[in-house]
């Protein structure tokens, strides 16, 4: 893969926020589109209040975030995408590890 700075097994997670620009004041149709998006992409995800988190791999998660990027673009004139990664070499599935090691930390369920 020459490309990629990643090798292609490497798993990690992507936060990622799409707003729309210029569109008004609610933008949850545009974000309901996004998604569905995610969603059908078959990877792990966690959406929030302020965007979403997406475990995979570095060339399906940057496929995913630009196709939804696109798509927004396509019905405005303007889209601001902010992401960050989390990358730490052999580990998996920490989308959900991640919050479970703060919990047993605190030695309790935190509001999710």
């Amino acid at each position: 893969m020459q490309n990629s700075p990643h090798r292609k097994e490497e798993i990690m997670l992507a936060g990622f926020s799409i707003v729309p620009i210029g569109t008004g004041s609610s933008i949850g149709d545009k974000l309901a589109e996004v998604m569905k998006i995610v969603d059908a992409s078959g990877l792990p995800y966690k959406i929030n209040p302020m965007g979403t988190v997406v475990e995979g791999e570095w060339d399906d998660l940057m496929k995913l975030i630009r196709k939804c990027h696109m798509a927004t673009l396509k019905k405005g004139e303007r889209v601001l995408t902010t992401i960050t990664i989390d990358d730490r070499e052999g580990m998996t599935g920490r989308i959900d590890a991640k919050v479970k090691s703060v919990e047993k930390r605190i030695g309790k369920a935190l509001k999710k």
